[in-house]
């Protein structure tokens, strides 16, 4: 695959991940929008081979941390967060429970 398509296929993931990622909160999803955009715009006249595979590497290092460690969060009265994660972030092997126990 040529570097044109690599990096239009990444531009094409990053968006992709960034729906699922903050689906519902319009505010994330066009931070997250603008912010892909302004990047690969800043960089589309880059020419060095070198310079491209490592913004590859880049992006795709922060999709996957986008699509493995982002869990959003919802604000339900003034000091609690309720956690909205995923189906693909919960693990078998993670018990999940949406009211832990405290310990004392």
């Amino acid at each position: 695959m040529g570097q044109a398509a690599k990096v239009l296929q990444l531009f094409k993931t990053l968006h992709r991940t960034r729906q699922q990622v903050f689906k519902n909160d319009t505010r994330a999803l066009e931070a997250a929008r603008i912010k892909i955009n302004e990047e690969f715009k800043s960089n589309k006249n880059e020419t060095s081979s070198k310079k491209i595979e490592e913004l590859i590497k880049i992006g795709s290092d922060v999709e996957l941390l986008l699509r493995t460690s982002v869990i959003q969060g919802i604000h339900t009265d003034n000091n609690t967060l309720k956690l909205v994660p995923r189906k693909d972030l919960l693990l078998e092997n993670v018990p999940y429970c949406d009211t832990p126990n405290q310990k004392h």
